[in-house]
């Protein structure tokens, strides 16, 4: 009786000690993310801190589009230009994206069943598996010439082309939060609606949509996020020419395109370096602050 009391008593110490491994591990797990973004924001704020103290003129980086950190005599860091194209392009994008993505949830939460349903989330998510790079050569190959040819331009590398392959690129993640924004309105709602004689499409534009809308606007917003954030293809399909877009068909230079574009030709340390590093911080917070929002209206949305 002492040996089966003794072995189960091991048994149990030694359960104690997996599960708190476990703990341990999954703790770990959960903080490394926060730690990794931390570590990354300390990095890149330290790299640009030189420009922003020494070197940065605010009035000339924020409201002029002059971008020269390579002139000897008058070297200018203005990012206007860069800024105006690529809330160009995100804009644009997004009025793109959002209405054939939403209408994609729509169906997929409201209507398709079965096979139907998982084959469309499968085809979907593999958008999302498609790589950066590759979307730049559908720009360069597919839709350059198609849009030389249909509207009859000169180059069609600029804010159109742009804009649809992000609005592809976005639609993935804007159709899976729309859906998950559909599928939390209660059913109670919808049986409400259909009990008082609403059609399904009454029920949809009269109740599940008014119930979604902030898990809609949380969508919208990743989605921007996205395409601020967005830098190969939007290189390969802008044209990379520093200008203020006055039209769909210019040529433009987006933020994220400029750092991957020049930072590898700079000398480590000099103002241009830290400059780039500068625009890096400057879109880090307008990313970080584009999820923070996200993440609230969901939070109300959970809450709700």
């Amino acid at each position: 009786m002492d040996a089966l009391a003794n072995s189960a008593v091991d048994a149990r110490d030694k359960n104690w000690y997996i599960d708190k491994g476990f703990e341990i591990l999954m703790f770990v797990c959960g903080i490394s993310a926060i730690i990794f973004v931390v570590g990354i924001f300390l990095f890149v704020f330290k790299e640009g801190m030189g420009f922003i103290v020494h070197d940065m003129n605010v009035g000339e980086f924020f409201l002029s589009p002059k971008w020269r950190p390579t002139s000897l005599n008058n070297a200018t860091y203005g990012i206007l230009a860069m800024v105006a194209g690529t809330a160009a392009v995100t804009i644009l994008a997004m009025a793109i994206c959002l209405p054939f993505s939403i209408g994609a949830a729509i169906y997929i939460a409201e209507f398709a069943t079965g096979k139907t349903r998982e084959t469309l989330k499968i085809l979907i998510e593999f958008l999302a598996a498609i790589p950066s790079v590759v979307w730049g050569f559908i720009a360069l190959s597919i839709m350059n010439p198609l849009i030389i040819d249909t509207f009859d331009v000169p180059m069609g590398l600029g804010v159109l082309n742009s804009a649809l392959i992000l609005a592809l690129m976005a639609a993935p993640i804007v159709t899976s939060i729309a859906e998950d924004a559909f599928k939390a309105v209660p059913d109670t709602y919808r049986e409400a609606a259909e009990a008082l004689g609403a059609t399904r499409w009454q029920t949809i534009h009269k109740v599940v949509l008014p119930a979604a809308k902030n898990g809609l606007l949380s969508a919208g917003l990743l989605g921007v996020g996205r395409g601020f954030g967005e830098t190969m293809a939007i290189l390969m399909a802008s044209g990379h020419s520093i200008n203020i877009p006055t039209s769909v068909f210019d040529s433009f230079r987006a933020l994220t395109a400029t750092i991957a574009a020049e930072l590898g030709e700079t000398a480590v340390g000099s103002p241009h370096y830290q400059s780039l590093f500068a625009i890096g911080i400057f879109l880090f917070l307008i990313t970080f602050l584009i999820n923070m929002t996200a993440d609230f209206i969901v939070r109300g949305v959970r809450k709700g």
